[in-house]
């Protein structure tokens, strides 16, 4: 059996290693001409962890956390209005068992976990698909050709596979009110292992350190009913950044200066991805692509990861109607992550539903 895999940021990868490990040959194409680079401080929870743990990479992934201190938050003029040791926005509570890290620190992870027997197409991408009852003909950017036995959709909230199998994003996509950019700068406030947030009306920002101190990850946005943009339009999105949060106080100009120069602005609205089905024939989704929660969640990494777990098993197990045993496990699972970013809009979630949320599937 050989499975093409669509997408190398975490569920791709993940996928790649369990695929591998039952003795499917795999290939994964990505878009970009290398691994993404920067990023948000993204969580390994619950049965993610277990995920981890079972392809040897938990004690990897727990030397690379973030180990915050603490965070603060101010106020337009920079003067702090509280500060607290004990949780952060992006992470929660600091004495949890989950493991707060870099999004590129767990890529590079997991595709070097993945690498060996798998084959990486990068810069390329899907370009047509056409099913029948032994498989897949694949037609690559490139113009490569190429026959599977099954695609997978992990290629994020903007999927292509979705695209080509499912058809227009707008069917399936459910905007939250909000638009947020990540990107990389200078640590010009000599934050140490800290986090600090402002917020003035619909817009704000929250920045927080790099390990090493050395640069911190800007997280900028505001909130809108949806907007018509080119997600591949870098600049356009760096317009509307700057359209919306120039007025924002304090530290804003350094951040909008930084956000210009960055080269690994990512910028995308609050979303989630509701699908009756995430299989069609020879074809399937994970993560984001078919179920994606939002970052408002917590959960994005933590669903992609068991969902990347749990396909491999089923499709390991027995071919037949394996997609449709995926999507039964997966579902309720995939409900109550998704539940998060709609519980208490504007805040996080409460502890105890993001621990049942995160716990809430059994791995065989």
């Amino acid at each position: 059996m050989n499975v093409l895999i669509s997408g190398a940021s975490i569920g791709g990868p993940v996928l790649a290693y369990w695929l591998r490990e039952h003795g499917f040959d795999v290939t994964i194409v990505e878009r970009a001409p290398e691994p993404r680079r920067g990023g948000q401080a993204i969580d390994i929870r619950g049965a993610a962890l277990e995920v981890a743990a079972r392809m040897g990479i938990l004690e990897q992934a727990r030397a690379l956390k973030t180990d915050m201190r603490g965070m603060s938050m101010v106020d337009g003029d920079g003067n702090e209005l509280m500060r607290t040791t004990e949780e952060t926005v992006s992470g929660g509570r600091l004495d949890s068992p989950d493991i707060e890290l870099m999004r590129d620190d767990l890529t590079a992870l997991v595709i070097a976990a993945s690498a060996e027997g798998t084959e990486y197409l990068y810069g390329d991408s899907i370009a047509a698909l056409d099913q029948d009852d032994q498989g897949v003909l694949v037609t690559f950017e490139s113009g490569l050709r190429r026959r599977f036995d099954y695609v997978v959709g992990a290629d994020g909230l903007h999927s292509n596979v979705r695209g080509l199998v499912f058809g227009e994003e707008s069917r399936f996509i459910n905007h939250l009110g909000m638009y947020v950019a990540i990107y990389s700068a200078d640590n010009f406030l000599e934050l140490d292992r800290w986090q600090v947030w402002h917020r003035e009306g619909d817009a704000g920002f929250g920045l927080y350190t790099a390990p090493g101190n050395a640069s911190i990850r800007v997280n900028i946005g505001f909130g809108s009913e949806p907007i018509a943009y080119d997600y591949r339009d870098v600049e356009q999105q760096k317009r509307l950044i700057e359209e919306h949060c120039a007025e924002l106080r304090w530290e804003t100009p350094r951040l909008l200066k930084a956000m210009w120069e960055a080269d690994d602005f990512y910028f995308d609205s609050m979303a989630q991805v509701r699908m009756d089905r995430w299989s069609q024939g020879r074809v399937t989704l994970i993560g984001d692509a078919g179920y994606c929660a939002s970052p408002l969640s917590g959960q994005g990494t933590s669903l992609a990861m068991v969902g990347a777990y749990v396909l491999a098993q089923e499709l390991a197990r027995d071919t037949n109607e394996a997609f449709e045993r995926y999507e039964a496990r997966m579902r309720p699972f995939v409900e109550l992550n998704q539940a998060l970013a709609l519980e208490n809009p504007g805040q996080a979630a409460a502890p105890e539903s993001v621990e049942r949320a995160a716990n809430g599937i059994t791995l065989d």
